[in-house]
């Protein structure tokens, strides 16, 4: 892993609690996973809060499925951000 990476996992485990090898397991769900399901959408959603010990609205988590299952996903992290923080 380089330096880069390594710092990247670093503050993502500070900010959030997750630990790498967690990240890694989501990772590898993700690219297993149909992405346009609901329901599979759904159940990766409430798993990241969950690990990340965050609440998550009803609200929050319905525009974040709906935003993935219509690929409507921002391309870039400040955009990304603003849809965690609404």
């Amino acid at each position: 892993m380089s330096n880069f990476q390594k710092g990247m996992f670093d503050k993502i485990q500070q900010n959030s609690n997750i630990n790498p090898e967690d990240i890694f397991k989501v990772a590898d769900q993700v690219k297993h996973a149909n992405l346009s399901d609901e329901k599979t959408v759904r159940g990766l959603v409430r798993h990241l809060a969950k690990l990340a010990n965050k609440p998550l609205s009803k609200e929050k988590e319905d525009q974040i499925v709906q935003s993935i299952v219509k690929n409507k996903i921002p391309k870039d992290a400040q955009s990304l951000n603003q849809l965690f923080k609404k």
